[in-house]
């Protein structure tokens, strides 16, 4: 018996060159392709020499200096107060008025009347301390009575904070009290909060 011996031949499945081709031009064309540079700008002077601007001075005087805050309410007024003691550098108008100031203006001019003002220097007039303290002031809400008692009960607070023995003389004179009082909301079938209309027989 003659036995044939066959043999197999292994067939090499190689990629044609077509197929590599894009991959090869695309890795070319990036690498062809400039970097893009990114421009640094220009400081004109080093960081320590830049210029501040008085408003940031100011800003960073008041929050680095110690200060004792308290919060004031009357009717729909709210007014946070922060006392500060009194600085030689600080300016005074007068020495009958008091260093105040309210939503960035003086007090004058934020309470024109006189008897508004006089409510406001109230708490400092009974210490007698009407120069010795610095008092910076922001409200919202309400009308312009009722945001100056917000200011005289809120700046009461404050100077208890900064000393507690001065609550005897302010607590008897009303200031540390927190007036309750408010307008009473009108109510459905009525012309104000309890008024009636006219009541007809016929």
């Amino acid at each position: 018996m003659v036995t044939k011996s066959t043999t197999t031949k292994k067939v090499k499945t190689t990629k044609t060159t077509k197929e590599k081709e894009p991959k090869l031009e695309l890795t070319k064309k990036l690498k062809k392709e400039p970097k893009m540079k990114v421009e640094e700008p220009e400081i004109s002077a080093a960081p320590n020499e830049i210029e501040i601007t008085p408003e940031k001075l100011e800003s960073n005087n008041g929050s680095n200096s110690k200060y004792y805050e308290a919060v004031g309410r009357r009717k729909s007024s709210t007014a946070r107060v922060r006392v500060f003691t009194k600085k030689s550098t600080d300016t005074q108008p007068s020495e009958e008025k008091a260093l105040v100031t309210v939503n960035g203006k003086s007090y004058e001019e934020y309470f024109p009347e006189q008897r508004l003002q006089i409510i406001v220097e109230a708490p400092l007039r009974k210490l007698k301390s009407l120069n010795r303290f610095k008092a910076i002031v922001k409200i919202k809400g309400g009308g312009i009575h009722g945001q100056a008692d917000a200011l005289k009960f809120g700046l009461s607070r404050a100077l208890v904070l900064f000393d507690p023995n001065f609550a005897k003389k302010l607590r008897k004179a009303g200031y540390l009290t927190r007036d309750a009082r408010e307008k009473e909301r009108r109510k459905y079938g009525l012309k104000k909060a309890r008024k009636a209309p006219q009541w007809a027989k016929r």
